[in-house]
């Protein structure tokens, strides 16, 4: 039994950039399947399928690199842990990076980005922080 899936996806995600994988195939859920979709809105990510496999379901990561094979994903890290939950109001949350990183959050309106939750005006669980 897997005690924090978000915190397997990350890592699948973090060691698939290191060694330049074209994609990443990580165990599906709807937590996981809103934060790919943040990862391709945001531009981290080419795009996301959900591959039908037995027992479970996967979700297929395309990853992205530049045109000289530079990372997009430089850094990619679990901020709220099963432990330790970290929640921000949307006042609370500042850009990374100074706006060329995202910070991922659960919100009671599903999985988004810190811009479109300082856009909506609502706080919520930070997932991970992404540049």
């Amino acid at each position: 039994m897997m005690t924090d899936p978000i915190a397997d996806m990350l890592t699948r995600i973090r060691n698939a950039v290191r060694v330049e994988r074209a994609f990443v195939d990580i165990p599906a859920s709807r937590v996981k399947r809103g934060i790919a979709d943040v990862l391709k809105r945001e531009g981290f990510i080419w795009d996301w399928a959900e591959v039908e496999e037995s027992p479970v379901n996967l979700l297929r990561l395309e990853l992205k690199y530049g045109s000289n094979g530079e990372r997009v994903i430089q850094s990619i890290r679990r901020m709220s842990k099963p432990g330790r939950r970290l929640y921000a109001h949307c006042k609370d949350l500042k850009p990374v990076l100074g706006g060329m990183g995202i910070t991922i959050i659960s919100t009671s309106k599903g999985v988004i980005s810190d811009r479109e939750a300082r856009r909506e005006k609502i706080g919520g669980e930070i997932l991970c922080e992404v540049a």
